[in-house]
């Protein structure tokens, strides 16, 4: 009975009392006195249905099956409880819920058996005997809280430091901390950086390694670790002071944001040991609070940890695995549902930059949110023609996460074995390789096929997109003489894109395109887009970037953009539109030397013109091909040395190909082909 009592104070706790290490050490003692207990209990209640059995059919007796009927459905779930706990993922909330509804049958059985005992005791046994019962069991009890009070002030889990460093400079005052960024805490003060970390132990529970696995060669894992974003902070440290670095923080760096690392003084503004996780699990699912403002505007609650929360091997970790998932309430407060908003998206993938940064006043940067909204892409109320973020970017997989399922999306079930895709797929197919991730290669080849619009989505196929993520046509005559000049007209169109095409910080990323006219012989007679030797494209290209400046007019080309006022120039294509180029090449057989001189009105491709033999007749291919690469070479430059040999890697958007027949001399007219495509309309 003292057992019993032991059980249900501790099963109790569990399910109404606030998380706390006590608590968590009386699901251990609750658990292994429930084992403990559970033969002789079994040999107890054997031996008394022996004895009543053949006693007359009464109250007494319906209500003692009753009671052991409870303890039954008891003992089996909290067996079951435990095994699911000690050898799976998860714990099924039916046996959870099965066990504790048994719990209070149980408790009411007992309860009146022991007032019923009491009674007769008063008549048949002798003086103080139920009063002897009822202090040894009390002793029992009591004994079993005592230990487990105990261990949980002996032992009651990592102590978090959150303070900020003495000599922590409140730049922007006090009540804005981590100003310029908008990111903040729910206490507003520093957070110790191992409560935001820790997110390989997501994988060792053996519950989320599959979206751990996903997650590692990704973005968001590598946001504070990608040398560019290192050195280009370095250099704002440097200009502007340390304290200044806190704006890039909130969405590359929350964990050293936080922990107060961005600070003068602190030599190492990224990278605190053991915790340089970039955009870590417990980052993303402790927010609670988002605003569509952009520069990382959200708030994050720090999670409070389970018992040998950070061991990822030994007895250590068996217990931690084995309180979460027979203890779960504490983990699943951790953020989900409402990821499913663009809202949340938004707090990152949302940029300006204002006084406190430039010295000058507001400029908006890169805007994947507002672009989406304003697309044909968001149909506002209406889920089942609207694609969101997560929608591409986080596509379902097949699953055996405890993740898997969810009821809450208007096309899913707790069943259908899919869970959210953590590697974000995007468009850097350089920093997974660069930096030697875990699944650097399946990440890199994966991008290439998305930046591609080769990846096939079930879920979004019926009011997504298909084919290629820019398509692109190509208008020419069918036919050219010798000495004319070719037309050709390049219509490019955002297909498949949920915001700009590029889209991201402009002033690094380059898509350009790629054209050449080549003859039968194999001879270019016209190009244009083609990068040199040291991997620069060369002047003249048709180029989506964007060019910003400083308040002297001068080029932001080093992502200095602390130092950026506005924009002299900017090419992109929003969702659904087109853009057009325009090109003419000679037919050559009698190029003036004024044309290959690049005569006033002509391009200067002109001077690149090969003379091929007069009259010769053929055909003429005309090949195009959109190219991106993340990071444009000059950047890489600056920052990781000439001499370091690095370039982004180019990864072929799309490409398109028409034919020019060259007509004999003395032929007729030329004629435009009859296949020749409808004009698209120029934005």
């Amino acid at each position: 009975m003292g057992l019993l009592a032991l059980e249900a104070v501790t099963g109790l706790a569990v399910t109404f009392g606030p998380f706390h290490a006590a608590v968590e050490w009386g699901v251990l003692v609750h658990t292994l006195a429930g084992v403990a207990m559970l033969a002789p209990l079994c040999w107890y209640c054997a031996a008394h249905w022996l004895d009543y059995r053949r006693q007359a059919f009464s109250d007494v007796l319906l209500l003692g099956y009753v009671t052991a009927a409870a303890l039954a459905v008891c003992c089996v779930s909290g067996v079951v409880v435990t095994f699911e706990a000690l050898a799976g993922i998860r714990t099924s909330e039916i046996w959870r819920n099965t066990h504790m509804i048994s719990t209070f049958a149980l408790l009411g059985g007992v309860g009146a058996h022991i007032v019923l005992a009491a009674v007769r005791a008063r008549r048949s046994a002798a003086p103080g005997a139920m009063g002897a019962f009822l202090r040894q069991a009390a002793a029992v009890a009591g004994a079993g809280l005592a230990v487990t009070a105990l261990l949980a002030v002996a032992f009651p889990g990592t102590r978090y430091v959150n303070r900020f460093p003495k000599d922590y400079s409140y730049l922007h005052g006090k009540g804005r901390p981590f100003a310029p960024s908008l990111a903040r805490t729910s206490t507003g003060g520093a957070f110790d950086a191992r409560s935001l970390a820790g997110s390989m132990s997501c994988g060792t529970a053996g519950c989320h390694s599959e979206i751990v696995e996903e997650w590692k060669p990704s973005a968001h894992r590598y946001a504070a670790m990608d040398p560019i974003f290192q050195g280009i902070q370095t250099v704002m440290a440097k200009q502007n002071g340390a304290e200044s670095t806190r704006y890039c923080g909130g969405c590359h760096d929350p964990i050293s944001l936080f922990s107060g690392t961005k600070n003068i003084f602190v030599e190492k503004l990224t990278g605190l040991e053991g915790y340089n996780e970039g955009i870590s699990c417990l980052v993303c699912h402790s927010v609670q609070k988002t605003d569509i403002q952009g520069n990382a505007n959200f708030t994050v609650v720090q999670p409070r940890q389970y018992l040998w929360q950070w061991s990822t091997t030994g007895v250590g970790r068996v217990a931690r695995d084995f309180l979460i998932r027979s203890y779960p309430a504490e983990h699943l407060k951790l953020s989900k549902r409402m990821y499913k908003a663009p809202e949340y998206c938004a707090a990152c993938h949302k940029q300006f930059i204002d006084q406190e940064v430039n010295r000058v006043g507001w400029v908006q940067l890169q805007n994947q949110y507002d672009n989406w909204k304003a697309s044909h892409w968001n149909h506002k109320g209406d889920a089942a023609h609207t694609v969101e973020c997560r929608e591409c970017h986080m596509p379902l997989v097949a699953s055996h996460d405890p993740a898997a399922g969810d009821t809450s999306d208007y096309n899913r079930r707790i069943d259908d074995g899919k869970h959210r895709s953590h590697r974000f797929l995007a468009a850097n197919s350089m920093m997974p390789n660069m930096l030697h991730l875990d699944g650097a290669a399946r990440q890199t080849a994966l991008t290439e096929e998305w930046l591609q619009g080769k990846i096939a989505i079930p879920e979004i196929r019926d009011k997504w997109a298909e084919g290629p993520v820019v398509k692109m046509r190509i208008e020419a005559p069918g036919e050219a003489a010798p000495g004319e000049k070719i037309p050709i007209r390049l219509i490019l169109t955002s297909n498949k894109v949920g915001h700009d095409f590029p889209t991201g910080p402009l002033d690094l990323i380059q898509s350009w395109v790629e054209i050449s006219v080549v003859d039968e012989g194999g001879k270019v007679i016209f190009a244009s887009g083609r990068r040199n030797e040291k991997h620069f494209i060369e002047p003249g290209t048709f180029l989506f970037k964007a060019e910003p400046v400083d308040q002297y007019g001068n080029l932001i080309d080093r992502h200095n953009l602390w130092e950026m006022v506005g924009v002299r120039y900017r090419r992109s294509l929003f969702p659904g539109y087109s853009d057009t180029v325009e090109y003419q090449a000679a037919c050559p057989s009698s190029v003036s030397a004024a044309a290959r001189a690049g005569k006033s009105g002509e391009l200067d491709e002109t001077k690149k013109f090969e003379v091929a033999p007069k009259g010769r007749p053929g055909e003429y291919v005309i090949t195009a091909v959109l190219h991106y690469r993340k990071i444009d070479q000059f950047l890489l430059n600056y920052v990781l040395g000439e001499k370091s040999g690095v370039t982004a890697p180019v990864v072929d958007i799309a490409r398109a190909s028409a034919t020019v027949a060259i007509r004999t001399k003395g032929a007729g007219p030329a004629r435009r082909s009859a296949a020749a495509p409808e004009r698209a309309p120029g934005i």
